[in-house]
């Protein structure tokens, strides 16, 4: 992700303060003092200012790459319980955030509100192929109806799906997948991100910095509110940091960034890792910590974060995240990509899993003096809960 042309002016002008005052002792007070005087004008997020050109503007690319794991060997999964053996094809690269942030309000308590826009536009020249490229992958809306029907009604399950010969696994293309096809079986649209393009995130309130500077982008309220309510408990629903966009300036190594994500749910923290060089520009790379989805038992802060014993095993099970409380009651969990720093029974379960730190870690680089973010890579896959069953024929033979 680049950087704009005033942002870059900004860190250029910092850069050459520092090294003007490099050039006596009697002139390094002065040159820090008007290093942080005019980052603490510029970064507060008001029209006029380096922060709020950046803030509003839609020059700096990001883009969204999925890789899918294809299934080989469905047939063997279903009739026989076989391991799943996976091929991960990809990616297919879309370009987000191009829209920008829609309908800022400045409020009175030194706050700004505001909805960020969802689209995707299809990058072919930064694919493996087009969006046509079939995948097998299991069937989302096998997973919605089965869960629907647990509580009590799974004869009923089990009759629509004979009838209409859903299986658990579909090959569909990567664009339905992705973006929402019509499900024969439950008459609606289902994906991924189904109506991804016409739809919102926030709104999200969030300090200008203003009079304060040490609280500039830090999220103050998420869709109205101070704190999430999809945990049931006070420590797990606080909304902490910004949106990780950029952060309050004059970074410090031994203090973490921390962030909300509504992607999974939660708020989350990153701790430095090193200092990179990165186009010229000196950053500090931050990277999530294994410990952010461990199991209770060897992070106990993540206890509130664990809803069903059942699929967690009493709580003991690593590196994913049930977030169906998030997302209307649907089997979805987050993990890293290959259940990096997940239990080892999460691999063996599957063929085809290569978890590899530097490919499949979530990191931030952070320029320190200003706190701009300018290269991320948030990477998370998402996972769906099936079976076993005794009544869902498709699942007889399914093995957890």
């Amino acid at each position: 992700m680049g950087c704009c042309n005033r942002r870059c002016g900004l860190i250029a002008g910092a850069v050459f303060g520092a090294a003007v005052a490099i050039l006596g002792g009697v002139l390094i007070p002065v040159g820090n003092k008007i290093i942080q005087e005019t980052v603490e004008k510029e970064a507060v997020i008001e029209p006029g200012t380096t922060a709020y050109d950046t803030w509003t503007a839609v020059g700096a690319k990001v883009y969204r790459q999925f890789w899918f794991f294809d299934v080989k060997n469905p047939l063997e999964v279903v009739q026989h319980g076989s391991r799943p053996v996976l091929v991960e094809r990809g990616p297919y690269t879309y370009r987000t955030r191009y829209l920008p942030r829609d309908n800022i309000t400045f409020n009175p308590n030194e706050t700004a509100s505001f909805l960020i826009p969802f689209g995707a536009i299809f990058e072919p020249s930064m694919s493996v192929g087009p969006e046509e490229d079939e995948i097998t992958s299991l069937n989302l809306a096998l997973a919605v109806s089965v869960l629907s029907f647990l509580t009590g009604l799974r004869s009923a399950a089990n009759i629509l799906i004979r009838t209409t010969n859903a299986s658990l696994f579909q090959r569909r293309p990567v664009k339905e997948l992705l973006w929402g096809y019509k499900d024969p079986m439950l008459k609606e649209t289902v994906g991924l991100f189904p109506d991804y393009n016409n739809t919102f995130d926030g709104y999200y309130n969030v300090y200008t910095g203003k009079n304060d500077i040490s609280k500039v982008g830090i999220v103050d309220m998420w869709r109205g509110s101070r704190s999430l309510r999809f945990w049931n408990n006070t420590y797990c629903d606080m909304i902490n940091g910004t949106d990780a966009s950029s952060f309050p300036p004059f970074l410090k190594k031994k203090e973490p960034l921390y962030f909300f994500t509504s992607d999974i749910c939660r708020s989350v923290s990153a701790s430095y890792e090193q200092t990179r060089n990165l186009k010229g520009i000196e950053v500090y790379r931050y990277s999530l910590l294994p410990s952010t989805l461990a199991s209770p038992l060897d992070n106990p802060d993540n206890k509130c974060f664990c809803s069903n014993m059942k699929t967690t095993r009493n709580c003991t099970l690593a590196g994913v995240l049930d977030i169906s409380t998030c997302q209307d009651g649907r089997p979805i969990y987050i993990s890293l990509p290959h259940f990096l720093h997940g239990s080892q029974e999460l691999r063996d379960s599957l063929v085809g899993l290569n978890p590899h730190e530097e490919h499949h870690k979530t990191f931030l680089d952070v320029e320190p003096t200003t706190g701009f973010t300018l290269n991320f890579a948030k990477r998370i896959q998402v996972n769906m809960m099936y079976g076993p069953s005794k009544v869902i024929t498709t699942l007889f033979h399914f093995v957890l």
